[in-house]
Parts: structure tokens; sequence; C-alpha cells
């Protein structure tokens, strides 16, 4: 399997088993709009970028995985809620939640160490306390991606490492594309979809 079409089964899994709900992929789809605009603004304004993506981008991302969609067996994949698990390629629910965790924890780390461990300027003022806070952010959302493709380079292979961070960076791109039609289907009351195992098209 060339990296292209190792990219493309990651996306199909990835959409087959834990895009079920509608509500879920429209919060993808607003998700992946907050993250396209931290993109840009991390260039500009690195502390709205970080506070755009953690904020709004991760939070409504994660809402739809942990809220919306069913956590009991799949019958359209015929597969268990504890399988689907035990494969995902990047971080399932249980390594989100540490993560998680990791991210909440933060601004008491700076109140408890503003120079943590000598890394950061101690901040002066409110201002300075959100700087450090999204530099932070940055810098843990950058390495939990490069942490986790290190893993799955010793895993499973460069490749498949390689191409799970692409998926991540390019996944607002893809969530677009895909989900663009669902909140009207949620309107619509069609919440499920039923077409998440036909095929990778």
């Amino acid at each position: 399997m060339g990296f292209l079409e190792e990219l493309k089964e990651q996306r199909w899994d990835d959409h087959r088993y834990y895009h079920h709900s509608r509500i879920n992929q429209s919060l993808h789809l607003f998700s992946a709009c907050c993250f396209l605009s931290a993109y840009v603004l991390v260039f500009i304004n690195p502390v709205a970028a970080a506070l755009i993506g953690w904020l709004l981008a991760m939070t409504s991302r994660q809402a739809g995985h942990f809220f919306f969609e069913p956590k009991g067996y799949d019958h359209v994949n015929q597969a268990t809620h504890a399988h689907k698990e035990s494969i995902k390629v990047g971080y399932n629910l249980r390594r989100k939640v540490i993560l998680h965790v990791i991210w909440a924890l933060t601004p008491f780390m700076l109140l408890i160490d503003p120079a943590l461990f000598g890394l950061l300027e101690p901040h002066a003022d409110a201002y300075g306390f959100v700087y450090n806070l999204a530099t932070l952010w940055i810098v843990l959302g950058l390495g939990a991606i490069a942490f986790r493709t290190v893993q799955l380079f010793f895993k499973s292979g460069i490749q498949t490492g390689c191409a799970w961070a692409a998926k991540i960076f390019t996944d607002p791109l893809h969530d677009i594309s895909l989900y663009h039609r669902a909140p009207m289907q949620v309107l619509r009351g069609r919440l499920h979809d039923p077409v998440s195992s036909s095929g990778a098209g």
C-alpha cells in the first residue's frame, strides 16, 4: 500500500467507525472551519490561533465523539466499541481524555510556576498569562501530534505515522468536503448517517 492509499484508508476508517452521528459531523464541520482560521492566525496572532484551536475547534470536535457517537455494538461495521478503540490509529477516547486532562491542567501549572521551570518569561499581567498559556497550548498540540507520530513509527512503520500526521493536518479540509451537508440533514431530523460503511468511494 502506498502513502496516498494508506492516507485514504485511515480517513475512511475514521469516518465509518467514528462519524455515524450527523450532529458529530456538524460539530466536525464547525471545528474544521475554526481550525482553518487558526492555521491562518498562527502566523498573525498566535494567541488568537491557540484560543480558537483549543477552546472552539478541539472542544467542539471532541464533544461530538464523547456525547453523540454510539458506544455500543456497531451493527453497520460489525464491530464492538472496544475493538474499534483497540485498532484506532490515532488518539482513541482514552488517549483523548489524557490529552485533555493535561490541557485543562496547563492554566494551573502557570499559576503555580509562572516561569514553568524557567522555560517561559513570567507573566506580569493578564495578557502575559494568556500569551504564555497560548504558547503552552500550541506546544501541547504540536507535541501531541509528534508524540503519536513517533509512536506509530515504532508500532506500525514510518509510512503509517507520516500518513496519520498528514491526515491530522489536512482533516479540516477533508471534513468540510465530507460533512458540509450534515447541518441541513440534522435540521431535517436525519440524525444518523445510513451510509457510514457503504464504501470508501
